[in-house]
């Protein structure tokens, strides 16, 4: 009696016993929508597949056997595509278990060379100014709404990648001023642009050999920030030169080093060329229909 008595005080004093958690099988899936950045293979039939999520940041994961031509979901997992997944929390990578298309702008921004190089400018500064944590909703949206342009047509690829870029900054914190000095708050408008300096500065501190913007363009790069595309899209062919190498030193000069596939932009629009010729077609026979209105009323 006295040992048991023993026994029972011992384990008094070492306090409640902890039994280890049971395994109850349980599997961490999430749900999110994404749009997919850039592809790699991993063996003979898988992708690794490099997502930026609307919730969850930027997501790295395996899609398994999505080379196969029996793949249910290969083809959804494409750059520039937008899904919404079901995905595995692994590890070091997540696992794609399901994806249903939202946007398959894929085919339509492939089939023109201008809107192909613009997107993939636009994925790969996506990919760099965005962490783990997204940067937020607003990249996201950012991304897709581009994307969904250029996929539509609405605007000369250039302007829509140069809008695209300078916003894509501006959420990330690198926002460039257009009108009043960027270093002394002095009133705009001001003629020197500094990419160092955060965009438009004042005469009395801008470096000797600062290039000089016309007004045309600054106003061309103050519309493509704030999205007034009837100004953009009427500037002129210099004034969009000028404003795509301001935008691209910018953007460069922030990002600290080049974006591989902007060199490789093509910034000449065939669809948009010809839906302009259509349209001149259009106004002259509205013009030469009312001018023999006029004349047959003059008779």
């Amino acid at each position: 009696m006295e040992t048991g008595a023993r026994i029972v005080d011992a384990r008094r004093a070492a306090g409640p016993v902890r039994t280890r958690a049971r395994d109850t099988g349980a599997v961490p899936t999430y749900r999110d929508e994404i749009v997919v950045l850039r592809t790699h293979k991993l063996g003979e039939a898988d992708r690794i597949v490099t997502m930026l999520s609307r919730n969850h940041g930027k997501i790295r994961a395996v899609a398994k056997g999505v080379r196969r031509t029996a793949s249910k979901f290969g083809a959804r997992l494409e750059p520039f595509m937008v899904a919404d997944v079901q995905l595995y929390a692994g590890r070091s990578l997540d696992i794609v278990q399901q994806a249903e298309s939202l946007g398959s702008y894929g085919a339509e921004i492939s089939a023109d060379y201008g809107s192909y190089t613009a997107a993939n400018v636009m994925v790969e500064t996506a990919d760099r100014v965005t962490g783990d944590d997204g940067g937020g909703v607003q990249q996201y949206l950012l991304l897709v709404g581009a994307l969904r342009s250029l996929a539509r047509g609405e605007h000369p690829p250039g302007l829509t990648l140069d809008s695209y870029l300078l916003r894509s900054l501006s959420i990330a914190g690198w926002a460039p001023t257009f009108g009043d000095c960027a270093v002394t708050g002095a009133p705009g408008p001001h003629s020197a642009f500094v990419v160092q300096l955060g965009g438009m500065v004042a005469d009395e501190v801008a470096p000797p050999g600062a290039p000089r913007v016309s007004t045309e363009t600054r106003e061309l790069l103050a519309a493509l920030l704030t999205g007034d595309w009837q100004t953009a899209e009427a500037a002129s062919e210099r004034a969009r030169a000028q404003a795509n190498g301001i935008v691209a030193a910018y953007a460069q000069f922030h990002l600290e080093r080049g974006l591989r596939s902007l060199p490789h932009v093509d910034r000449h629009d065939a669809r948009y060329d010809e839906r302009e010729a259509e349209r001149e077609a259009d106004r002259d026979l509205a013009h030469a229909a009312a001018a023999a209105s006029t004349i047959q009323e003059s008779a």
